[in-house]
């Protein structure tokens, strides 16, 4: 397994070990002891899969106060998946890391409690799952505008499939000081 840093400290990059042959392949997409070893948390409390179609964008969405720490991947189709900085006092506020990630390729991003994140479909269709460090707490959940003209995000879609929380969404400019978390 190797782990890569991105260029926000504490969003990683895992590319599994993926043993195949013509009969199709193995690998480990979780080990504890493993993933500890590589500086990844060892204590997720819920997993979660949703699926979605092409042009679908789902976020950027994150969870203050209850922050969560997010291991994503795909099981099925493409999507480019992306992790924004909100931590007040961060160096690297509102700057964000963009990835593919797909059955194909098989890797996972790691996105630290601190990030707001969101994906966008590439293929027909994916089914998209993740383990979360916390629980799901609605009356924490917090919503970032998802083209934010000042984190500049260059997603590969001019006009998503947007929800209306979504949609409607607050500039990170915008986000009441209480709801972003501290460096």
């Amino acid at each position: 397994m190797r782990v890569l840093e991105t260029e926000l400290p504490g969003v990683l990059l895992v590319e599994p070990d993926v043993f195949g042959d013509e009969r199709g392949f193995f690998m480990e997409s979780w080990s504890g002891r493993r993933y500890r070893e590589a500086g990844l948390p060892e204590c997720f409390v819920q997993d979660n899969l949703s699926f979605s179609r092409r042009g679908v964008l789902r976020g950027l969405h994150f969870q203050h106060p209850r922050g969560q720490g997010k291991l994503v991947s795909v099981l099925q189709g493409e999507v480019f998946d992306v992790a924004v900085d909100v931590r007040r006092g961060s160096p690297t506020f509102g700057r964000w890391v963009g990835v593919s990630l797909s059955e194909a390729n098989k890797r996972q991003l790691y996105i630290p409690p601190g990030f707001a994140h969101g994906f966008v479909v590439l293929s027909e269709a994916a089914l998209f799952f993740y383990k979360c460090t916390e629980y799901y707490a609605p009356e924490c959940e917090r919503t970032v505008l998802w083209n934010d003209p000042e984190i500049g995000i260059g997603w590969p879609v001019e006009e998503p499939v947007l929800s209306e929380k979504d949609q409607e969404a607050p500039t990170l400019r915008e986000m009441p000081p209480a709801h972003l978390p501290a460096r």
